[in-house]
């Protein structure tokens, strides 16, 4: 898995990094079947969340989230993309 993560309007600091890898791990059980994320966070007045999840049979999948705390929109967003992951994962299990 190809991971692209990207700040606009500000530079993540260390603590924001460590805290975006240790949530990416969650969906390690998946790294075989993802192809490349993109993960990119805007800071306007709110922290905006938008990642793309690129599947290796093709399947694309779009999550995003936004919150005024850091911590808090990434948390949305990973339990969101986690429960995608987990529904294409089940779905080309079901197939085979």
């Amino acid at each position: 898995m190809t991971k692209s993560v990207s700040a606009v309007g500000f530079v993540f600091e260390e603590k924001q990094s460590d805290m975006i890898e240790k949530k990416l791990s969650r969906i390690s059980y998946a790294d075989d079947l993802i192809v490349d994320l993109i993960l990119r966070v805007k800071h306007d007045k709110a922290y905006s969340f938008d990642c793309t999840v690129n599947f290796k049979w093709g399947a694309q999948a779009h999550v995003a989230s936004e919150d005024f705390d850091f911590g808090a929109a990434l948390n949305k967003l990973m339990d969101v993309l986690d429960t995608k992951v987990k529904k294409e994962k089940d779905k080309i299990q079901e197939k085979k």
